[in-house]
């Protein structure tokens, strides 16, 4: 079997967040970037696809020469070979259509992602991905297990869960549940320098326009500013004056 692991290069969640340009855009000065948490617990899956069924497990990444770090950590815990797709990581679409490319030279059996990255939360990609390639698709996926070209998947639902049976090739945007945490990896001094002789091939990108543009930003109001009100009706007042809720 054959895997593919999408991994998004995101801010650790304790990083303290700016932004520049009158908030158009992030700044990255002194911030900690990891692998998406989501994206981690999909790699988990994949590394026991490789140590129970002799899976080969490829991660691959869209941005710069700065994703390669987190590209690198996934070769430590395990992974066979790293993908990076060297355009900049603009928008959910142009993401999956750069993955699909790649995907579909590949002829993966499963590709495994996070449902969302910790970052914009936009909870796309891997469905854009599975339509582009005409795969199978599962989302919110907390149970995984192939035997042969057939896949069991238990995805999480409203109230409860759902056990599903489908054919590969299969996307599948993964989350906590797919993997515990007791069970995530730190990589090892021996997985360290395997890493560096294992191969991490760059990849120029194909055209792909970008549908959504990141207007601006703005962080949570402060704790302090938050009112109290007496009443439904003040409370209707400020959504409609001040939030602008209409």
């Amino acid at each position: 079997m054959k895997i593919l692991v999408c991994i998004s290069h995101v801010p650790d969640t304790t990083s303290k967040i700016n932004f520049t340009d009158g908030d158009t855009k992030f700044d990255t000065n002194g911030v900690q970037f990891v692998i998406n948490p989501n994206d981690e617990f999909g790699l988990t899956r994949a590394m026991w696809f490789k140590e129970k069924q002799g899976a080969t497990v490829h991660v691959i990444n869209v941005g710069g020469p700065e994703t390669e770090p987190t590209l690198r950590k996934a070769l430590a815990i395990g992974a066979d070979e790293a993908i990076r797709i060297n355009t900049p990581a603009t928008d959910g679409f142009s993401v999956a259509k750069q993955l699909a490319n790649v995907a579909k030279e590949g002829a993966y059996d499963l590709i495994i992602g996070g449902r969302e990255s910790i970052d914009y939360n936009g909870g796309m990609v891997p469905g854009m991905l599975a339509k582009l390639i005409g795969a199978n698709f599962v989302n919110t996926c907390i149970g995984l297990e192939v035997e042969g070209d057939k896949a069991t998947a238990i995805r999480e639902i409203d109230g409860g869960k759902e056990t599903l049976k489908t054919s590969l090739p299969l996307v599948v945007g993964g989350q906590k549940g797919i993997v515990e945490e007791s069970d995530l990896r730190i990589p090892n001094m021996r997985g360290i320098m395997q890493a560096r002789k294992k191969p991490l091939n760059v990849k120029e990108p194909v055209e792909a326009n970008s549908e959504t543009n990141t207007v601006s930003f703005e962080k949570p109001a402060p704790k302090g500013s938050i009112k109290l009100v007496d009443n439904v009706d003040e409370l209707i007042s400020l959504l409609h004056n001040e939030a602008k809720v209409i």
